[in-house]
């Protein structure tokens, strides 16, 4: 363990924060663009609409700023150490519970504050592969805007939202990092680096992996994600702290005159102007959980950036989604949308554990090892992951597998709604997962974990494209109440033939196998074999669990069930998808049968990802906010097909409303491009305010 730094970059990164922070409770009383959700993609989406002074746009977050944990957020290693998981920024949210997981209410949480998930999160920078995200684009068939979607335009949106820098040589070396510039960006907001610190066991990952015929993966991040690395990380190395989007589209900005963003603002629903052509008119919220409410107008478009969970649930407390969901809750019907919060997806995962008897980053922090003072410590997260395709995972039986699972789609479909366009969905959305299935791309993830409290050592292995399907919905006509999640585990087949319309709620059996289980089962076993592999195996004593003990196939399905919970990574829950197969938006992000209503987060892709979403979800918002943009006025030059690098195309004008008061200033060099230009980024440790932030007093989902 390692390592020199300069004096210059150890300053930065131990130097107290320079926030210009100016809390503010005054807002204008209409705005263009109204953002709901200023977490990981609303905040790409309020900076990039921003850029053009023609526009004013509004970003409301249901959570606080942050900056009383400014620390714990940027400093990387507290993800592990000192975890805000424990604090008001995290949603703490449950599931249901699970019949097909023993029954358990299994913990989600979720970002709540200003940079969303993107501030309490792993830091995991990783992308989607081509086949995935071309499979995304076939399912659109000739809809509008599908062109949008093709893998060249998200793979040069993720390009352009990022700023890569390679490992320090040292770092390079005892990692065993290999990586290629040219499939990174080179001047976004987002930083993607590598960590100051590391282990020896990072370097005998990817051998390992090798060993068992897991390829060292050649181009991750340009399309073909799968084989083993060390991955990019949201770090700037400049002074070794996370990088977010509210570092990278927010605290950078230079002051326009027209954005604001309002921290503890929770969005209770859409107002509509039922003789329009259901046009969104204003947005409700709270700044002091439900006390009392405001209304903000809106003249172009409400935009939904609240999330997986936050977004379904603002639809349906809006009126908008399933009649009969809207119905039990005491929600006045609005629009009927059968697809809001259903086909929602989840990586489930869980974590085979070894005793080892070298230093861990667990025991370091824990048992005050010997680098527990080192400042570049801190920098450390676990980074080394495996991404394995069918072939690595059934590599004698692959047919039959995908045979099986081919099988069962016209048998078997989820029981969380009566509605055919739905299920049809399911079936599509089920086809293109089991050809996926039979492509490179990884069908499940394996990670080295080296950070465990006890100082064991784990590996995960997390499942990437679900056939089982769960949806959100909403029990209650308060805003203020939580919204159901239920991912529905492990509960394909559903033990139920078709007719799902014949089918009610709760007539669904408990499972003894499903596809789920079967491939996390055979994930887990690979797992296990790569833990006793060299080198990686040298220095693991002992599998503390699940143990020797488990064996046979009934034995690991009866340990996942027990054990197998989230990889934090949920999607799909308003599904870009036609209106006859259950989609909630268009190509073009825009919610069937709503005039100006759009949604712009992770819930937009109709598949699981075989990735960590960071960099999915920046690319997601990338594109719509060019979308937006060129719907309305052309915003960015030459349509908005992406070409890599940070966007500066902008329209603008100078005869824009200020709606924003003006912001405090703070130290550090700000390169401002003019009232047109795109965004301007503060160089060095310092953050910079250049829109009004307001801050009000109260709990939209992130």
């Amino acid at each position: 363990m390692q390592l020199a730094l300069s004096a210059q970059l150890l300053a930065g990164l131990v130097a107290p924060l320079a926030l210009a922070l100016s809390p503010r409770t005054e807002i204008a009383d209409s705005y263009d663009f109204v953002v709901i959700g200023g977490g990981q993609a609303g905040l790409v989406l309020g900076g990039r609409l921003a850029e053009d002074t023609n526009h004013t746009v509004l970003v409301l977050e249901s959570g606080g700023n942050g900056d009383e944990y400014r620390n714990r957020i940027d400093t990387p290693a507290y993800s592990y150490f000192d975890s805000l998981w424990t604090t008001p920024l995290n949603w703490g949210f449950y599931t249901v519970e699970q019949p097909n997981a023993n029954d358990r209410e299994i913990y989600w949480p979720r970002g709540k504050v200003l940079g969303g998930s993107s501030a309490i999160n792993g830091l995991y920078m990783t992308r989607p592969g081509e086949n995935e995200i071309n499979a995304w684009q076939s399912m659109l068939g000739d809809m509008d805007g599908a062109e949008n979607w093709s893998w060249d335009s998200f793979y040069s949106a993720m390009k352009k939202s990022e700023t890569f820098s390679p490992p320090t040589d040292a770092v390079e070396k005892q990692a065993d990092i290999t990586w290629n510039s040219s499939t990174h960006g080179s001047d976004g907001p987002i930083h993607a680096s590598y960590t100051g610190f590391t282990f020896d066991q990072v370097g005998q990952w990817s051998e390992a992996c090798a060993n068992i015929g897991i390829p060292i993966s050649a181009d991750m991040y340009g399309g073909s994600n799968w084989g083993a690395e060390v991955s990019t990380s949201c770090i700037n190395p400049s002074n070794w702290t996370r990088s977010y989007s509210r570092t990278g589209y927010l605290d950078p900005l230079p002051d326009r005159g027209n954005y604001d963003v309002l921290a503890n603002a929770h969005v209770t629903r859409i107002i509509f102007d039922s003789t329009s052509n259901l046009t969104a008119n204003a947005v409700e919220y709270t700044p002091n959980n439900g006390t009392t409410k405001k209304t903000i107008n809106v003249t172009k478009e409400v935009i939904l950036a609240a999330g997986s969970v936050g977004s379904p649930a603002v639809l349906l407390h809006s009126g908008v989604g399933p009649k009969d969901v809207l119905s039990s809750a005491g929600v006045d019907l609005v629009h009927e949308l059968p697809g809001v919060g259903q086909h929602l997806q989840d990586h489930l995962s869980a974590t085979i554990k070894w005793t080892t008897d070298v230093e861990t980053a667990g025991s370091i922090f824990y048992d005050n090892g010997s680098e527990r003072n080192n400042p570049l410590f801190l920098t450390y997260i676990d980074s080394a992951i495996a991404y394995v395709n069918a072939s690595n995972i059934y590599p004698t039986t692959l047919e039959s597998e995908l045979s099986t699972i081919q099988s069962k789609l016209t048998t078997y479909a989820p029981n969380t709604t009566y509605e055919n366009t739905v299920l049809e969905g399911y079936k599509a959305i089920y086809n293109t997962t089991a050809q996926i299935f039979n492509s490179p791309t990884g069908l499940v993830e394996l990670l080295f974990m080296n950070s465990d409290g006890n100082g064991d050592v784990g590996i995960t292995a997390a499942l990437q494209h679900p056939y089982s399907h769960g949806r959100i919905y909403i029990n209650s006509s308060n805003p203020m109440d939580y919204p159901v999640i239920d991912p529905n585990y492990l509960s394909n087949p559903s033990g139920m033939p078709l007719p799902p319309i014949l089918r009610t709620q709760d007539s669904q059996p408990k499972l003894t196998s499903t596809s789920d289980t079967s491939i996390l089962t055979t994930a887990l076993k690979l797992a296990r074999r790569l833990g006793n592999t060299t080198p990686l195996s040298t220095n693991l004593t002992a599998e503390t669990s699940p143990g020797s003990s488990t064996q046979s196939d009934s034995d690991w399905e009866t340990w996942i069930r027990t054990n197998a919970g989230t990889e934090y990574h949920p999607s799909s829950s308003c599904a870009m998808l036609p209106l006859s197969q259950g989609g909630v938006v268009d190509a073009n992000l825009r919610v069937h049968g709503l005039a100006n209503v759009r949604v712009i987060d992770a819930s937009v892709p109709p598949i699981a990802l075989s990735t960590h979403l960071m960099a999915s979800t920046y690319g997601v918002a990338e594109i719509g906010a060019a979308v937006v943009r060129e719907f309305w006025d052309g915003g960015v030059q030459g349509g908005i097909a992406f070409s890599g690098g940070s966007l500066t195309n902008s329209s603008s004008s100078s005869s824009s409303r200020s709606s924003a008061s003006a912001s405090a200033s703070a130290s550090g060099t700000v390169e401002k491009n003019g009232a047109g230009g795109g965004m301007a980024w503060v160089r060095g440790p310092s953050w910079f305010w250049g829109v009004s932030l307001m801050v009000g007093a109260g709990v939209v989902f992130v």
